[in-house]
């Protein structure tokens, strides 16, 4: 068991060797942090599911240990999973003030808001648990109130910087200030634990403020209605969308779930509160359709949101030839072909798309080279430790930071323990990680027997069988046999009548072992079944007994 004794650990449960799912653990002396508790969405590799989870049986069997949570910012892949698992880990969270709004909204829909200590910090506020004491240091990004983390203990200094990026002028809080980020590098940095994401690009990633100039020309230049799809999360976007509108002489309003929850939370703390007046979306056909810009969830072709539902003609907001549907967001990867299928229904309907590729309307939230090699500079950590990406995006970084300079670098994947301090920074054990699954209101494993059942149905179909015997095993009747996702839609009658036959001559042949009966027809109706279609189907096989 792998207990922090008179060292520094560092140790991901989630969000190393892949985008999202943020989960960090510092040890020190005995004692455990967390940083961040998110969780990813799923995709087809997991039917019927909407959300993974991080498997935290790691921490869960030391929560004793444990000391608290501390939320870097409010994105779903930094909190999400904590609605889910602070109650059962028993400690305290920390956060700044639009953070602890949207994560104390989460508390409350699961019912657990009174039992879960929320600590609310202002900005660049400091706060001790144990061995750690840390230091909010606000970093741009693009959700509100991004704040890296400065971790001082006994063994050295740590800046944890979140997700994070430069931005002049990010619209909505203060711009990074290099002299500040300085100072924190003249303290003596030992390590950088540091968002990989945008390392393969060589440019900066771009100002908040600079996609106003384009996105208000293409607002203007549209003839009909305008439906703007963006990050809900992106407060600042909502800021200059707002002023789009209201510079473009047309009506604001807002179609979404998530849109509304952001802005409730962001004006609870100060943020967007010079909004010009909006409209329900319901309300939108009783203006002009050159009168009236939509901001929409859905960019990632989410399909239940309002995108998707606008593209498919069954949403209160209608499109029709002629408007125009403006992406100012960037397609994350594994999304492309949501986002294409919802591009090619508003092309049928010759509907105008405007992405970022067309226009500048999108700015990343994540570092380009610049940036990491300034922060670098500023920082001058003695070991970089990449985090917030793929392999390759973290072996990238490693790679860049080397040859920037940076001494000595350390690329872990999740369930490493990495030793920091003392001595020479390495890999001193791997602990177990995993994904869990929510399905319906129950956390399985992902890789349990429910979710690979469900495979095996989506991908080879089911045949249920159910027979009755009476006295001395005699089969009573005819086997009654129903297929569902199995590829036979001609010939059905043909097919039923072989499996039924097969069946029965299995019955007759095992007599007095149930379970032995039992799996000879499975295996009997799945050769029918195999010669016919090729696929194996999973045949489920039922006994009535009568007296």
């Amino acid at each position: 068991m792998t207990t922090p004794k008179n060292e520094l650990l560092f140790l991901a449960l989630g969000g190393s060797n892949e985008i999202g799912m943020n989960v960090n653990l510092y040890g020190c002396d005995g004692k455990w942090v967390m940083v961040d508790l998110g969780l990813t969405f799923a995709n087809s590799e997991y039917p019927g599911i909407d959300l993974v989870l991080p498997d935290l049986e790691f921490i869960e069997k030391r929560k004793k240990d444990l000391l608290g949570i501390v939320l870097t910012h409010g994105h779903e892949d930094h909190i999400g999973a904590v609605a889910y698992f602070a109650a059962d880990l028993g400690v305290p969270l920390y956060a700044t003030p639009f953070t602890a709004t949207l994560i104390r909204g989460k508390l409350e829909e699961e019912g657990i808001a009174d039992i879960v200590e929320l600590n609310v910090i202002p900005m660049e506020g400091a706060f001790s648990m144990g061995p750690f004491d840390f230091k909010f240091v606000t970093l741009a990004h693009s959700i509100l109130e991004m704040s890296a983390c400065l971790i001082t203990t006994p063994y050295g200094k740590i800046f944890h910087t979140g997700d994070w990026k430069l931005d002049e002028r990010p619209v909505l809080g203060r711009p990074t200030a290099a002299d500040a980020l300085t100072a924190i590098g003249d303290t003596g940095i030992l390590a950088m634990v540091c968002d990989s994401t945008n390392v393969f690009n060589h440019e900066h990633s771009g100002s908040e403020g600079s996609v106003k100039d384009d996105l208000l020309k293409s607002v203007k230049a549209a003839k009909g209605r305008v439906v703007v799809t963006t990050f809900a999360s992106n407060a600042a976007r909502l800021q200059t969308l707002g002023e789009v509108a209201r510079e473009s002489g047309r009506t604001l309003c807002f179609a979404g779930r998530s849109l509304h929850r952001i802005l409730e939370a962001a004006q609870a703390n100060g943020y967007l509160k010079d909004l010009p007046k909006t409209i329900d979306m319901e309300k939108v056909d009783s203006l002009a359709r050159h009168e009236v810009m939509v901001v929409a969830t859905g960019g990632q072709g989410e399909a239940r949101a309002a995108l998707a539902r606008i593209a498919e003609g069954n949403h209160p907001v209608k499109l029709e030839e002629g408007d125009t549907v403006i992406f100012s967001s960037k397609q994350i990867p594994g999304n492309e072909i949501a986002i294409g299928i919802i591009m090619n229904k508003l092309a049928e309907r010759n509907i105008l798309t405007v992405t970022e590729k067309q226009a500048h309307v999108h700015v990343s939230g994540h570092p380009g080279q610049p940036e990491l090699a300034a922060l670098y500079d500023w920082i001058r950590p003695e070991i970089l430790v990449p985090v917030h990406g793929e392999r390759r995006h973290m072996a990238e970084q490693a790679r860049f930071a080397l040859a920037h300079g940076v001494p000595k670098s350390v690329v872990q994947s999740n369930g490493d323990v990495v030793r920091l301090a003392p001595g020479e920074p390495k890999t001193i054990g791997k602990e177990r990680t995993g994904r869990l699954i929510l399905d319906g209101d129950t956390i399985i494993a992902a890789d349990g027997a429910t979710l690979n059942e469900r495979r095996r149905l989506s991908w080879y179909g089911l045949i249920s069988v159910a027979f009755a015997l009476g006295a001395n095993d005699r089969l009573l009747g005819s086997p009654e046999i129903r297929l569902h996702g199995v590829p036979i839609e001609e010939d059905l009658d043909d097919f039923i009548e072989e499996a039924t036959a097969a069946a029965v001559k299995a019955i007759k042949d095992n007599r007095g072992d149930y379970e032995k009966l039992r799996e000879s027809v499975r295996l009997a109706v799945r050769r029918v079944a195999v010669s016919w279609t090729g696929k194996k189907p999973i045949v489920d096989v039922m006994i009535l007994e009568t007296a």
